[in-house]
C-alpha cells in the first residue's frame, strides 16, 4: 500500500542539528521497507508543537502536517507513518481534529514505536495500551512543561529575557536568550509615543495613520492598524525598563527605548 511519512520537532535546537528529524525519517523508512510499504514522500514540520494547532492556519502554522491531509485527501496514500504518535498530536483538541481530518479521507495513522496503533481500532487490550501511552506523552510533555515554566519564572523575577516572541522594538539574540534594541522598529516606538503625548486626543486610528503617513511600517512590512498601536502603547512599562511575564513583574534587563516622562 502506499503511505506517507509525517516527522517533527518542536525545539529550535532539533531544528538546527538535524538530527532528530533525521532519525525519524531514517526510521520510518526502515520500517516501510520492513513493512513491505510504498513510501510516497516524506513532510515535515521543524519548530513546531504538536500541542496546539488551528485548523484554520495550517498553512501557516504547520505546514507539513497541512500538506500530508493533501496527499491522503488526493488518495495517493491510504495512510501516514510516523514515530510515534506524538509526533502528530500532543493533547487532546488536536488528536480530535487530526482524527477527524483522517476520517475524512478514510486515512488511517501507523506508528514506527505503536505497531498496534489504529485510530479504528475497537479491540478493548489495544485502545487500554495506546491510551496508556498517549497518557504517558501527555505526563511528560506537562513535566517538561513545568519545568521550563520554574525556570522561566525565576529568570523573568530576576529581569532576564523568559522566552517568547520579542516585543516590537526589540529583537531576541540566539543563544545569549537576550533581548536587544532593534533600532529601526525602536524609532518607531519613540515616535509613537511621542505623538501620542503631543496629541492625547488622538484615537488609536488616528495615530496608525500619522505612521503609516510618515512612512513607517510593521515587522512584516505592513501599514500600522489600530490594534498595533495599541499593543504597543499598552506596553510603555515595558518599553521604560519593566520586564513582565504571566505574574510576575520586575526591573528588566533590557534597555529601555523611552523615558519615564513619555
Amino acid at each position: 500500500m502506499n503511505v506517507i511519512g509525517y516527522v517533527r520537532v518542536s525545539t529550535r535546537g532539533q531544528v538546527k542539528d538535524g538530527y532528530s528529524l533525521a532519525y525519524q525519517k531514517d526510521e520510518i523508512q526502515r520500517h516501510c521497507r520492513e513493512q513491505g510499504w510504498t513510501l510516497v514522500d516524506i513532510r515535515h514540520d521543524a519548530g513546531i508543537s504538536g500541542a496546539k494547532v488551528d485548523e484554520n492556519t495550517w498553512e501557516v502554522e504547520r505546514e507539513g502536517l497541512r500538506d500530508t491531509l493533501d496527499v491522503l485527501s488526493t488518495g495517493q496514500a491510504c495512510c501516514v507513518v510516523v514515530l510515534n504518535t506524538n509526533r502528530l498530536w500532543r493533547s487532546d483538541i488536536v488528536k480530535v481534529l487530526i482524527h477527524r481530518e483522517l476520517k475524512k479521507y478514510g486515512a488511517d495513522v501507523k506508528s514506527v514505536e505503536q505497531p498496534n496503533y489504529s485510530i479504528y481500532k475497537r479491540d478493548p487490550s489495544d485502545v487500554l495500551i495506546n491510551g496508556m501511552m498517549e497518557l504517558l506523552d501527555e505526563y511528560q510533555r506537562l513535566e517538561i512543561a513545568l519545568k521550563l515554566g520554574r525556570g522561566r519564572r525565576k529568570k523573568a523575577a530576576q529581569g532576564g529575557y523568559a522566552g517568547g516572541r520579542a516585543a516590537f522594538g526589540y529583537r531576541a539574540k540566539r543563544g545569549q536568550k537576550l533581548i536587544e534594541v532593534h533600532p529601526d522598529e525602536a524609532l518607531i516606538v519613540k515616535r509613537l509615543f511621542a505623538l501620542r503625548k503631543r496629541h492625547s486626543d488622538w484615537s488609536l486610528s488616528r495615530l496608525a495613520d500619522k505612521l503609516n503617513h510618515d512612512g513607517f511600517c510593521t515587522r512584516q512590512g505592513a501599514a500600522f492598524t489600530k490594534v498595533q498601536v495599541k499593543r504597543i502603547l499598552d506596553r510603555k512599562e515595558f518599553y521604560e525598563g519593566t520586564y513582565f511575564y504571566s505574574d510576575v513583574k520586575a526591573q528588566g534587563k533590557h534597555q529601555p527605548i523611552i523615558g519615564l516622562d513619555n
